[in-house]
């Protein structure tokens, strides 16, 4: 961070001390006592001016707040800044600014309203600007910059004023139609995901009669069996799972390294993390639990033991409802591309079970959305081996995939589905639940 406290010349008093300095040789060089004296006031006055605004700097205290705290990509907040004056005499003739991070265009410096002195009446202000964040982040907002100037202008102080407050700026989500998905597609890939959410006949047991029990509750055709009265019994069940498979190393790029994304593929990286928080968003909606497995270091649940990918036994995030839509939103606002796992994790990967292993153990079968941005051949082998496990396995793939990985996951029973711009995020999602079908029936 900056010094808390600083004095500088502004370019009038940098050139009146040049100025004197000058005429102060030349004064000497032909013993001329004006001149002197002239050369003396033009020293004299930016040096005073600076001891002046250094003697009496401003002592501000701060506190900002954003409304809202957090803010969608494009969507505006309010900071509100409340200043007040610790000096024991009144402050004026001050400017203000604060001092966002790179990203956020924060107002020139204005003019601060004059500050009584500490505990007297008005030795307080509130200030208030917009910001329209362009890029989902985590933004550093301030300190406050308090400015302060000498009357003349030859030299200026700057204080170094209150904290700098964490922005968080969420991807932008597009909204999708219905609750999950609907039957659709000839080929029968699309179950009917909404289902998954409302028990059904089949998950309703029968027991024994107890004294007050409905009797609305009586299984006829279970006592008919039985020779006794049986009532029906919901069997207890928890939310229905999908999982987002984030593409977060991008290893299907030569040259990615640590805080290197090449060109090409930033606007990519950015069209994979809308598309996962619109289809996550939509999900939690409809009452999934969703996993979020990355492909590589986990930036979701962060810790050193997350470091070789979901699919080799880094623990998936996990978010549900209420509240997991939020959760989900602020955690993608941070995710970055991440090289691929060292050589050490990789060692450390073999000797933990996989989790495609584990999902063929549990036998579990999900919904599961991949949004992938450029794979490698390793990549391509992990989600091959992990479709068997999906019920739909849905592929969202930008042009920067390589169209021989596109083909080996069709063939896997991966259906990919093309995405140029958020754009076409809603007419596929609706040709892929089926709702535009239903609308024409």
């Amino acid at each position: 961070m900056a010094a808390r406290f600083a004095t500088r010349l502004t370019l009038r008093g940098v050139v009146f001390l040049a100025a004197g300095v000058v005429l102060f040789a030349n004064a000497v060089l032909v013993s001329s006592r004006d001149v002197l004296f002239v050369a003396s006031v033009l020293i004299m006055a930016p040096l005073v001016a600076a001891g002046y605004v250094s003697l009496r700097p401003a002592r501000v205290e701060v506190t900002r707040v954003f409304r809202p705290p957090i803010v969608s990509v494009g969507g505006e907040t309010v900071v509100s800044l409340h200043a007040r004056n610790l000096s024991a005499i009144p402050l004026g003739g001050a400017w203000w600014a604060d001092t966002p991070s790179p990203g956020i265009d924060a107002p020139s410096a204005a003019v601060l309203p004059l500050l009584g002195r500490n505990g007297a009446a008005g030795d307080s202000v509130r200030l208030e600007y917009s910001i329209v964040p362009r890029q989902r982040g985590v933004y550093d907002v301030g300190p406050l910059r308090v400015l302060r100037q000498d009357p003349f202008g030859f030299a200026r102080s700057e204080r170094i004023a209150g904290a700098p407050h964490d922005l968080i700026v969420t991807p932008r989500v597009t909204p999708l139609a219905g609750r999950g998905l609907a039957q659709s597609s000839d080929d029968g890939a699309i179950r009917e995901l909404v289902r998954q959410a409302t028990p059904t006949s089949d998950e309703l047991i029968a027991r024994e009669y107890r004294p007050g029990d409905a009797l609305r509750r009586v299984n006829w055709p279970a006592t008919a069996r039985h020779g006794e009265i049986m009532v029906r019994q919901e069997e207890q069940r928890s939310n229905p799972q999908a999982r987002i498979v984030l593409d977060t190393t991008l290893a299907g790029a030569a040259g990615l390294g640590a805080g290197h994304v090449p060109p090409h593929l930033v606007a990519a990286f950015e069209l994979e993390i809308e598309l996962a928080a619109s289809v996550g968003v939509h999900l939690l909606e409809a009452g999934y639990r969703l996993e979020v497995i990355e492909l590589g270091a986990s930036q979701l649940m962060p810790n050193g033991q997350q470091s070789i990918g979901g699919l080799h036994g880094d623990v998936p995030a996990t978010f549900r409802a209420p509240g997991g839509d939020r959760a989900l939103l602020e955690a993608l606002a941070s995710v970055v591309p991440v090289p691929w796992p060292s050589r050490g994790a990789r060692l450390v990967a073999s000797r933990r079970v996989p989790m495609r292993a584990a999902l063929r153990s549990a036998q579990v079968s999900v919904p599961t959305f991949a949004m992938l941005v450029s794979v490698s051949d390793a990549d391509v082998d992990d989600l091959v081996a992990l479709a068997r496990h999906c019920e739909p396995a849905v592929a969202f793939v930008q042009r920067t995939v390589a169209a021989a990985a596109r083909e080996r996951l069709q063939d896997a029973g991966w259906r990919t589905l093309a995405l140029t711009t958020i754009d076409d995020l809603d007419e596929t999602w609706n040709d892929l639940s089926g709702e535009r079908g239903a609308s024409h029936d």
